[in-house]
C-alpha cells in the first residue's frame, strides 16, 4: 500500500487530499483500489498513515513509496549524538562537471562512446579523467588510489568509488581517442555557440613535451630540438591551432624530431579538411617562415601573417637604418610599412627587446670568451700532444651552447711547436656580425599577404600568438601535460587529447571570468571553490535505536565565494542527494 495525493480546485484555491491505495489484478490488469479516503493531511499524519499501510500489507517501511516529501517534515532527533561523516572536496569538481556539462561534452560522449555491457558507461570515466586534469593533474593510478575518493565526484556522477580503478582509467583513455575529430568539431560548433567565436584568423605555433623512460614502444618518441630544455629525453611535437581568444580548434601530434616548417602544410590540409576551407588568416611565428612554406600558402590562394626567420631580416637592413617612416605605435614600440612584390611587411623595431637581446649577446659572449679562455690554458699547461679533433669538438659544443654569439668570433686551432701540446688559439672578431647584431637588436620583420591592413593593425594581430604561446604554458603548468609517463602510442596521443579537453574546460571558465569582470586566472577560481566541502550530517532518531537519519550537505559559501559564484552566474546546490532514514 502507499499514498496518492489528488489535487482539486474549487474557488481559486488548490486543496491537496490524500488516500491510502493498493495494487491489485483485474481482468489481467493492475488498477488502483482506493482503501480509504484520508482527507488533507499535515507530514505528521502521512508518516502515521504510511505506518498503518505497512503494518496492514505486513511489509516494510520504505521512504520511496512518498510520492511528495519522502520525510516527515517534524522528526525528534538526538542532538547530542549529531555528527559528521564522509568529508568530501566538491566546489572545483562541481565547477568541473559543470563546465562539462556547458560544453554538452556530456552528451557527445554518450554519443561517441556506448556504454555496452560495461557496468559504468566509457562518457562518465572520459569526464572523471578531464576534471582530474583539470582540478589536481596527475596520474590514472594517482586518481583511482587517492583523488577520486576525495572528491564528491562519486555522488554527482553516481559513480562509487569501488568502481573507478587503474584499469579501467586506462581503458577509457583507448576507448576515448577514436573520437578525436568529433570532439573537436563538436567544440568548435558550441564554443562558436557561446561566446560568438568568429573562425577567420587562426593562431598556430608547435612546442614539445618529454618522456619519463625510454618510450621504446612509440614510434613518435624522437630526441629533438627541447623547448622544455630536456634534450636527454625523448619528446613528441604538439603543434595547436587555436582561436585569436586562445580557445582551441585543433591540434596535431608528430615525431619528437619534427621541425616546425615541416608541419605547415599538414596542419593547413587538416584543418581545413575537417572544418572547411574559408578566407580566415592564418598567423606563424618565424619558426614556420620558410621560403617554400611562403610560396605554398601564397600560391594555395591561402591568407596569411608570418614572422621572417632572423637570417632574412638582412635583407632589410637599408630599410631598418632609415631613420624615416618609422610610427611609433607604443610607447618603446616603433613600426615601419614596406612592400614587395604582392606582400606587406612590416619591420618592428622594439626599445624592450633591444635591451634583452643586447644582454643576451653580452651574457653569451662571455660565456665563449670564458670558455675560450679555458681551453687555451689546458692547452699551454698540456705535457703532451693534444688531439687536434677533440679540440674541435670542445670549441664546435662551446660555441653550439652560446650561439646568439657565436658568429662574433672566428676561431683557429694552429700549430705551435714552442709547446709541448703542439696547438693554440687564435681569436678575432668578426666585425661585420657584430655591427650588424648590434643595429637588429630589438628589430623583427613581419609578412603578410594581406594588403588592406595598416602596420599597426598587422602588428598588433601578429603579437596574438601570444595567445598560442599562453595555451602551451597553460597545458604545461597548469594541466601538467608533461612529462609524459605513457609508453604505448596510443595512449600518449589520448593522453594528450584528454589535456586538450581539459583545456577547453579552462578556456571556457576564463571566457565567463571574463564577462564577470574576474579577471583572468582559471586556477585562482578553482583553488577558492576547491575549499567548498560536501559532507554526511547524520542524525539519530530519538526513541528509534539504531535509525539514522543521513542528509548529504554542501557546506554553506563563505560571502567571498557566494560573491564570486554570484558573479560567473552559478547557483550552488545545497544538497547532494534527497535526505534519507536508515
Amino acid at each position: 500500500m502507499y499514498l496518492r495525493r489528488s489535487l482539486v480546485k474549487k474557488n481559486g484555491t488548490t486543496h491537496t487530499y490524500w488516500r491510502l491505495v493498493r495494487s491489485v489484478r483485474r481482468n489481467g490488469r493492475v488498477v488502483q483500489q482506493t482503501v480509504a479516503q484520508l482527507g488533507n493531511l499535515d507530514a505528521q499524519e502521512r508518516a502515521a498513515a504510511k505506518e498503518l499501510g505497512a503494518r496492514m500489507t505486513g511489509g516494510a517501511n520504505q521512504m520511496e513509496l512518498w510520492e511528495d516529501n519522502p520525510l516527515p517534515q517534524t522528526l525528534k532527533i538526538r542532538a547530542d549524538l549529531v555528527r559528521l561523516e564522509r568529508s568530501r572536496d566538491f566546489g572545483d569538481v562541481w565547477l568541473g562537471w559543470t563546465l562539462w556539462k556547458a560544453l554538452q561534452l556530456d552528451m557527445l560522449c554518450a554519443s561517441c562512446m556506448p556504454e555496452g555491457k560495461e557496468s559504468v558507461a566509457w562518457s562518465t570515466m572520459a569526464a572523471v579523467l578531464v576534471i582530474a586534469r583539470l582540478c589536481e593533474p596527475s596520474s590514472e593510478l594517482h586518481i583511482a588510489e587517492d583523488w577520486y575518493r576525495k572528491t564528491a565526484l562519486e555522488d554527482i556522477l553516481d559513480l562509487p568509488v569501488e568502481r573507478v580503478n587503474d584499469d579501467r582509467l586506462y581503458r577509457a583513455l583507448d576507448e576515448l581517442l577514436p573520437h578525436k575529430e568529433a570532439i573537436e568539431k563538436h567544440l568548435r560548433k558550441r564554443l562558436g555557440e557561446l561566446f560568438s567565436i568568429e573562425y577567420d584568423l587562426l593562431l598556430y605555433d608547435v612546442t614539445s613535451t618529454y618522456f619519463e623512460g625510454l618510450a621504446e614502444k612509440n614510434e613518435l618518441a624522437k630526441r629533438g630540438h627541447s623547448r622544455d630544455h630536456r634534450s636527454d629525453c625523448k619528446q613528441v611535437c604538439i603543434a595547436l591551432v587555436v582561436t585569436r581568444e586562445g580557445l582551441p580548434l585543433g591540434y596535431e601530434v608528430f615525431p619528437g624530431n619534427r621541425s616546425d616548417m615541416t608541419t605547415v602544410k599538414e596542419i593547413v590540409e587538416s584543418m581545413e579538411r575537417r572544418f572547411g576551407i574559408a578566407q580566415r588568416v592564418w598567423v606563424m611565428d618565424r619558426g614556420m617562415g620558410s621560403e617554400a612554406n611562403v610560396k605554398w600558402l601564397e600560391s594555395t590562394g591561402r591568407r596569411y601573417l608570418i614572422g621572417t626567420p632572423k637570417a632574412a631580416m638582412k635583407s632589410w637592413r637599408e630599410a631598418i637604418l632609415d631613420s624615416a617612416g618609422w610610427t611609433a605605435i607604443r610607447d618603446g614600440l616603433e613600426v615601419k610599412l614596406c612592400s614587395k612584390g604582392s606582400e606587406t611587411f612590416v619591420l618592428c623595431r622594439s626599445a624592450d627587446r633591444a635591451k634583452k637581446e643586447s644582454a643576451m649577446h653580452d651574457r653569451f659572449a662571455k660565456r665563449i670568451e670564458d670558455g675560450l679562455e679555458r681551453i687555451e690554458r689546458r692547452l699551454e699547461r698540456a705535457k703532451k700532444p693534444v688531439d687536434r679533433s677533440t679540440l674541435e669538438r670542445q670549441i664546435g659544443r662551446l660555441l653550439g651552447g652560446n650561439e646568439r654569439a657565436a658568429g662574433r668570433y672566428r676561431i683557429q686551432i694552429v700549430y705551435d711547436p714552442t709547446r709541448a701540446g703542439g696547438l693554440k688559439l687564435q681569436k678575432a672578431l668578426q666585425f661585420d656580425w657584430n655591427e650588424w647584431a648590434r643595429e637588429s637588436e630589438g628589430c623583427y620583420v613581419l609578412r603578410t599577404n594581406v594588403n588592406n591592413w595598416s602596420a599597426q593593425e598587422i602588428w598588433h594581430t601578429y603579437i596574438q600568438l601570444t595567445q598560442a604561446e599562453a595555451a602551451f604554458r597553460i597545458h604545461k603548468n597548469d594541466l601538467s601535460i608533461r612529462p609524459i609517463w605513457h609508453q604505448k602510442a596510443e595512449r600518449v596521443q589520448a593522453h594528450i587529447l584528454v589535456c586538450f579537453l581539459a583545456y577547453a574546460l579552462w578556456k571556457t571558465l576564463e571566457q565567463w571570468q571574463k564577462r564577470a569582470g574576474l579577471g583572468n586566472s582559471p586556477r585562482t577560481i578553482l583553488e577558492e571553490l576547491h575549499r567548498i566541502q560536501c559532507a554526511d550530517v547524520i542524525i539519530p532518531i530519538a526513541g528509534e535505536a539504531g535509525r539514522e537519519l543521513r542528509i548529504r550537505c554542501i557546506v554553506r559559501p563563505e560571502p567571498e565565494q557566494a560573491a564570486l559564484l554570484d558573479r560567473l552566474g552559478l547557483r550552488l546546490p545545497e544538497r547532494i542527494r534527497t535526505p534519507r532514514v536508515a
